[in-house]
C-alpha cells in the first residue's frame, strides 16, 4: 500500500492584530477616493450613506456565516473547503474561481490606482501614450509604475506570511492616524447645508434606484473581512479559533463606520455637486472647503496607504484560494506547492502577480468595470458560503462550531438573499447595476474561459485522486470524512 504523499501546510505567524489589519486594511483601500464622484452621483450623500449601511447591514449577516465556518474549517482558501465539504469537487471550484477572481479584481484595481494617485501628485508622469480603452488613455510610465509595485507586493508575499502581516499592521495604523485627521477637519470645520440635495434623483424610483446602485457594489467595497478566511491556516498556534470570528465582525463594523463618516465628511466640506466630475473627488473637496495643501496631501497620502493596505491584502487572499484549489488537485497541482525555504503558495503568488499587471495594462478607463466585474464575483462566493452555511448546518451537525452565531437560519438565509439579489440586479437588462457591454462583460467571460481552461487541464488529475485522498488534501484534520460527493459541473 503507498504511502499518501505530504500534505503542503502553510506557516502558522499570524496574530489578532494581524488578521484585523489584514481584513479591515482590505476593506478600506482606495475606492474612496477614486470612487467618491460615483457614489454621490448615483445617490447623493444621504442616498450613499443609506447605500453603504444597507451593505454593510448584509456584510454583517454574510459575516456571520464567516464567523462561523472560519474557526470550524480553518483552512487555506476558506470558501474552498467550506463548498467541498458542504456540496464537493465541483462547487468548490465554482465558488473558489469566482473568489479568486474578485480578489485579483481588486488587485489590478490597485494596481491602475497607483498610477492614478501619483499623475495627481505629479502630473508630468502622464507620458508616452500607448492606446485608449474605455475613453481613456494608457501611458507607459503608469504601466511602468503597476509593473514595479505589482513586483514589490508579489515579492513582499513570496519570501514570507510573516512579513506581509508586518507590513499590513504598520500600514493599517498609519492610515488611521492620517484619515483622521481630515476627517476631524472635515466634520468640526464643514457645513450640514451642504449635504443638501440630499439625493441625486428626484421621486421615490430615482431615490431607490440611486441606492441600490451603491449597494449592489457593496461586496467589492466592502470584501476584505473574508480574507481572515484565507489566513486561518496561518494563524499562530495560541490564537483561539473562536477569536477568529470575533475579529471578522469587528473588521466588518470597523470598515462600516469609516465609509459612513467619511461621506458625511466629504459632503459637509461644500456643494458635493461641484466636486463629482473631479479625477479626484475627496482630496478636491478638501482642497477646496480649506484651501489648505496639507489637507489635501494628507487625503493623497491615506489614500497611498489605504491602496497598499487593501492591495497586500487582496493578493494575499487570493492566491490562498489558488493554492486551495491546487492542494486539492482540482486544478494543476503546481498552484497547490510551497516554497521549500519560505513557506508561501510561490507559484499561486507568482500567477496572482501575473494576472494583476494584466488587468493593469487596460488602464484607467477599466477601473470601474473592475468594481462592477469584481463585486459580481465575490457576490457569487458570498452566496456560495450562505448556502454552506445551511448545507453543513443539516449534514455536518458533529463538526466543532467554536462561534455559534445568534438568529439561527435567519442569518445565513438573509445573507443568502442579500447575495442573490445583488446578482440578479447586476444581470437584469435595465436595472441600472447591470453588468455594462462590452467591457464588463469581456472580463468576465474572459475570467471564466480561464476558469474552464483550468478545470479541463485538471481533469487527469482529478481522476486519478479519490475523493478520500481530496478530503486529506483540502480539509486537514479539520473537516473529519465528508460525503462522496465528488461531484463535476
Amino acid at each position: 500500500m503507498s504511502t499518501p504523499e505530504a500534505r503542503p501546510t502553510l506557516r502558522r505567524s499570524i496574530g489578532s492584530l494581524g488578521f484585523f489589519s489584514l481584513a479591515f486594511g482590505s476593506m478600506i483601500g482606495i475606492g474612496w477616493v477614486t470612487a467618491m464622484g460615483g457614489w454621490l452621483t448615483h445617490a447623493g450623500p444621504v442616498g450613499a450613506i443609506l447605500g453603504f449601511a444597507l451593505g454593510g447591514t448584509l456584510m454583517v449577516f454574510i459575516g456571520l456565516c464567516y464567523a462561523e465556518l472560519t474557526p470550524m474549517l480553518p483552512v487555506a482558501g476558506g470558501e474552498v473547503a467550506y463548498a467541498y465539504r458542504a456540496s464537493g469537487t465541483g462547487k468548490a471550484f465554482f465558488f473558489g474561481w469566482f473568489l479568486a477572481f474578485g480578489y485579483l479584481s481588486v488587485s489590478a484595481f490597485e494596481a491602475i490606482s497607483i498610477g492614478l494617485i501619483l499623475s495627481y501628485m505629479l502630473p508630468w508622469i502622464d507620458v508616452w501614450p500607448l492606446y485608449q480603452i474605455g475613453g481613456a488613455t494608457v501611458y507607459a510610465s503608469h504601466l511602468a509604475l503597476a509593473l514595479v509595485f505589482t513586483g514589490a507586493i508579489t515579492w513582499v508575499n513570496y519570501i514570507g506570511v510573516r512579513w506581509a502581516a508586518g507590513l499590513q499592521i504598520l500600514l493599517t495604523g498609519s492610515f488611521v492616524l492620517v484619515t483622521l485627521i481630515f476627517i476631524v477637519a472635515g466634520l468640526t470645520g464643514g457645513d450640514l447645508t451642504h449635504v443638501d440635495p440630499a439625493f441625486a434623483a428626484v421621486g421615490t424610483a430615482g431615490i431607490l434606484g440611486g441606492i441600490a446602485a451603491v449597494f449592489v457594489t457593496a461586496p467589492f467595497w466592502y470584501v476584505g473581512f473574508d480574507t481572515i478566511a484565507q489566513g486561518a491556516e496561518e494563524a499562530k498556534v495560541d490564537l483561539p479559533p473562536r477569536r477568529l470570528g470575533g475579529l471578522i465582525l469587528l473588521s466588518i463594523a470597523g470598515a462600516t463606520f469609516f465609509y459612513l463618516i467619511l461621506i458625511l465628511a466629504v459632503a459637509m466640506t461644500g456643494p458635493w455637486e461641484a466636486i463629482v466630475d473631479g479625477r479626484l473627488p475627496t482630496a478636491e473637496a478638501f482642497g477646496a472647503a480649506f484651501g489648505s495643501p496639507l489637507l489635501v496631501n494628507l487625503v493623497l497620502l491615506a489614500a497611498l496607504i489605504g491602496l497598499f493596505t487593501s492591495w497586500n491584502g487582496f493578493f494575499l487572499a487570493g492566491t490562498r484560494v489558488l493554492f486551495a484549489l491546487g492542494r486539492g488537485k482540482m486544478v494543476p497541482e503546481w498552484l497547490g506547492t510551497t516554497h521549500p525555504r519560505f513557506g508561501t503558495p510561490s507559484n499561486a503568488i507568482l500567477l496572482a502577480g501575473v494576472v494583476t499587471f494584466l488587468g493593469a495594462m487596460l488602464g484607467r478607463g477599466a477601473m470601474l468595470s473592475f468594481v462592477d466585474v469584481g463585486s459580481f464575483c465575490i457576490a457569487v462566493a458570498f452566496f456560495g458560503v450562505a448556502h454552506s452555511t445551511l448545507r453543513l448546518r443539516k449534514t455536518a451537525p458533529e463538526l466543532s462550531r467554536p462561534y455559534r452565531p445568534p438568529g439561527g437560519q435567519i442569518v445565513p438565509r438573509v445573507a443568502l438573499a442579500g447575495a442573490f439579489f445583488i446578482l440578479a440586479v447586476m444581470l437584469v437588462p435595465g436595472s441600472g447595476a447591470t453588468l455594462g457591454w462590452p467591457l464588463e462583460w469581456m472580463i468576465l467571460l474572459s475570467f471564466s474561459l480561464l476558469g474552464a481552461l483550468f478545470w479541463r487541464l485538471g481533469a487527469p488529475l482529478r481522476a486519478r485522486t479519490s475523493w478520500a485522498e481530496r478530503d486529506r488534501l483540502v480539509l486537514g484534520d479539520a473537516g473529519g470524512r465528508a460525503e462522496a460527493i465528488d461531484s463535476a459541473p
